[in-house]
């Protein structure tokens, strides 16, 4: 008979997340797993399987949360430019209040293991559809309010936006001057017409 798990796995599991998400898979170690969870390797091993095992899980802890949260943020708003004008502007708000920049879990994944590993690049591919959809829905809404052109190509559109929120926070890593960012959303933005 198995014994009683002696932690909360959903607590765990998002503190392994947090530490994935500051570090990267490759520079996040065992010990620095351990520490940060405040279980031993055989728990992990347990209740986790092995570190990319656990990466995978904490990645679709992410995504999932990430998006429930833009969908939300998107309905927030009953125009459909200020959802995604106030969208953009708190995807830099976030980026600048941070003492470090982490940007997006999913898309630091996509950078650092995507390219190498075919699981990773399935699964970030995956997000970028779902939100694309998302945006998708949003677009479409302001079509039927007549708030957008008749004629908007819905899909396309929401896909350049993915393409430009990818963009975006790649490039916050670097720490632009805010008027160099300002301008890139004022003009991302002239997309929804």
């Amino acid at each position: 008979m198995g014994r009683i798990r002696e932690f909360d796995e959903e607590n765990v599991l998002d503190a392994a997340m947090q530490l994935f998400w500051e570090k990267g898979y490759e520079a996040t170690s065992l010990s620095d797993l351990t520490s940060r969870m405040g279980i031993q390797r055989p728990s992990i091993y347990s209740a986790f399987g092995d570190k990319k095992e656990l990466f995978e899980t904490a990645l679709r802890k992410y995504t999932r949360s990430h998006a429930s949260e833009v969908r939300t943020r998107l309905q927030n708003h009953q125009s459909v430019r200020e959802a995604f004008r106030a969208f953009f502007e708190n995807v830099v708000d976030e980026e600048n209040s941070e003492s470090r920049s982490r940007g997006c879990f999913c898309i630091n994944t996509m950078v650092e293991l995507a390219p190498h590993d075919e699981k990773f690049e399935i699964l970030t591919r995956e997000h970028q559809m779902y939100l694309a959809v998302i945006f998708q829905e949003t677009i479409e809404r302001g079509i039927q309010l007549g708030e957008l052109a008749s004629d908007t190509n819905a899909k396309a559109l929401s896909q350049a936006l993915i393409v430009s929120l990818i963009g975006l926070t790649v490039m916050l890593k670097s720490r632009p001057e805010r008027s160099f960012v300002n301008n890139t959303i004022e003009v991302t933005l002239t997309l929804l017409r």
